[in-house]
């Protein structure tokens, strides 16, 4: 008897150790966090307008006049007053800037440069276009105008001029106020989709603003007394290799931010296979969302599309390059 209760107990358990064993529930994965919605970063943005660069002629538009953040859009009107002194000839383009204590007042995108070190004004608006570098926008603006705050005063002087009335900027780089107590603004700098087109095709009246907007990827290079910026790839133009001379060091390799200019899946090719767009800038704050201001051109016309406070990156692309791809198709016909 005990023999067979011992030989059940063992074959009870050769079984169970074959049976094979229940498959772990799986969890079902969180659903996606609902977009981000407020006044100024909605789905699929806050506003938008697409238009002819020539003219200024409105072929889209949608609450184009909506208030909305720029974030890092911000640096184009920087860009703008530093192209329009270089022309006056207040400096030049290979004019070295010492940085001072400002450009200690952001944060990441940036170059790193500390104050006494140099650029020059030309790879500083590389950094700028490319990086979307914060201490780049200080630096520039410093040098442009003497003074941190007389710089801003510059930027709204001069959206003035342009009849960009519902912008107002507190700070060359669009960084949101409160971020830091070193941080010498308050409010946000704010500016509707309608304003950045007018400033845009300003812009273009300069065609040395696609040098810089142009740019794919460059290098960053750390040289004695500061740093440099090595282009190594354009729109429609092969790669290039960057040369280090002695003593200098590859610090790292910056790649633009504008996804339609850079990314193949989003890219808009004219009909002889060129790569059509080639600027302008982009832009991102929690409070205000994505952003963009995207140019293109096609058959000789150029197009300008502003998409402002998107919920997401995905979304202002697609709809900057849906925008973009149709006002090129109607400026072309």
């Amino acid at each position: 008897m005990a023999v067979r209760v011992l030989m059940a107990a063992l074959l009870c358990a050769a079984t169970c150790a074959a049976a094979p064993k229940a498959a772990p529930k799986r969890r079902a994965a969180p659903a996606p966090a609902a977009p981000v919605q407020t006044q100024y970063r909605r789905s699929p943005y806050v506003g938008a307008v697409a238009v002819d660069a020539e003219s200024g002629r409105v072929i889209f538009a949608d609450s184009a006049d909506a208030p909305a953040y720029p974030a890092s859009v911000t640096k184009l009107m920087t860009l703008l007053l530093v192209l329009e002194d270089v022309r006056a000839g207040r400096y030049a383009f290979d004019d070295k800037v010492t940085a001072t204590t400002d450009v200690y007042r952001c944060e990441p995108s940036w170059v790193g440069i500390k104050a006494g070190e140099t650029m020059s004004v030309r790879d500083l608006c590389y950094a700028l276009m490319v990086e979307s570098a914060n201490d780049a926008a200080i630096a520039l603006g410093v040098h442009s105008a003497g003074t941190f705050d007389g710089f801003v005063a510059r930027m709204n002087s001069r959206a003035a001029e342009l009849g960009m009335s519902g912008t107002k900027y507190y700070n060359p780089n669009g960084l949101p106020p409160n971020g830091a107590k070193r941080y010498p603004w308050k409010s946000f700098n704010v500016t509707t989709a309608s304003d950045q087109a007018k400033l845009a095709c300003r812009m273009l009246k300069m065609p040395e603003v696609l040098e810089f907007t142009s740019v794919k990827t460059c290098d960053l290079v750390k040289t004695a007394d500061g740093f440099r910026v090595s282009v190594t790839r354009r729109v429609n133009a092969p790669e290039a290799k960057t040369e280090l001379a002695a003593g200098e060091k590859l610090v790292t390799a910056m790649r633009n931010h504008n996804n339609v200019m850079v990314k193949d899946k989003l890219k808009i090719r004219n009909p002889d296979g060129k790569e059509a767009v080639d600027g302008l800038k982009t832009g991102y704050i929690d409070a205000g969302g994505s952003s963009v201001v995207l140019t293109g051109v096609r058959g000789g016309r150029r197009a300008v599309v502003v998409v402002l406070g998107s919920s997401s990156a995905a979304e202002r692309d697609a709809a900057a390059a849906l925008r973009l791809e149709d006002a090129l198709d109607s400026l072309s016909l």
